[in-house]
């Protein structure tokens, strides 16, 4: 690995945590983007795995006093099963479908609430959620406009929703680390495991991912719900129009 390449990581493992301590998903959305640039598919969906499950569990234990454990316990549950099917299936996305598919879950934040009266809080929507957006992790990479919808008509106050989408997060990224860092584990040999990023880099990602976090609580405790709603939506679209746009030139350029 190139210094130029590790030091993007670096940079990118910080800002993305402080994004998502602020709103609670753009950050692994733009991560995702940013690691599948430099690296293989595979080797991307793991680091990606590893720095969010670090940057979700730390935001999680600092905000500890407002998960709702209860959604976590349904959502852990699902995220298993989920996770077992995907790798029963074998599954293993192109490039240029990545992007495609981290180009198209932002416009989910635009359903009109009406559509689907959602509420994580209730036990079996709780358990859809950690099927569906774990699944949707499995196969985008992301899902957290999936899971912002099983959230918008709660009564949780903003705390409580980053804290406890970002324990559930936890189980979801565990799946996308299993489910494709044991291919490449098992298939060390023929150079595929020679794609991750090196251990050093790792150990320098995790604690920049904990002091983004921790920097982007900073800047939630200033935010009001109703600003933190409306940015929320507006990034992550802008951030899957430029994926669009990377699908479609990876497609035309036969990638």
């Amino acid at each position: 690995m190139t210094l130029p390449i590790a030091i993007f990581i670096l940079a990118s493992a910080f800002a993305t945590a402080a994004l998502s301590g602020v709103f609670g998903m753009a950050g692994g959305l733009v991560l995702m983007g940013a690691l599948a640039l430099v690296l293989p598919v595979s080797a991307a969906f793991v680091t990606h795995g590893i720095l969010q499950l670090v940057a979700n569990g730390w935001r999680a234990i600092l905000h500890r006093r407002h998960v709702r454990w209860d959604i976590v316990g349904w959502y852990a549950l699902a995220s298993l099963i989920a996770g077992v099917l995907v790798s029963l299936a074998a599954f293993a996305p192109s490039k240029p479908f990545l992007f495609l598919m981290l180009g198209l879950v932002p416009w989910l934040t635009w359903l009109p609430q009406g559509w689907l009266k959602l509420d994580a809080a209730r036990p079996p929507q709780a358990f859809a959620s950690g099927f569906l957006v774990t699944g949707l992790n499995l196969m985008a990479g992301v899902a957290g406009p999936l899971l912002d919808i099983f959230f918008v008509r709660t009564e949780l106050t903003r705390h409580a929703i980053v804290a406890t989408k970002a324990a559930t997060q936890v189980f979801a990224h565990l799946a996308k680390i299993l489910v494709y860092g044991t291919p490449l584990l098992l298939a060390g040999g023929d150079g595929r495991a020679a794609d991750m990023p090196p251990l050093w880099l790792f150990a320098l990602a995790i604690p920049l991912s904990m002091a983004g976090t921790w920097c982007g609580g900073l800047i939630l405790e200033k935010m009001s719900d109703v600003n933190f709603k409306r940015w929320t939506r507006w990034i992550v679209t802008a951030v899957g129009v430029l994926y669009l746009i990377q699908a479609a030139q990876l497609l035309g350029g036969g990638a």
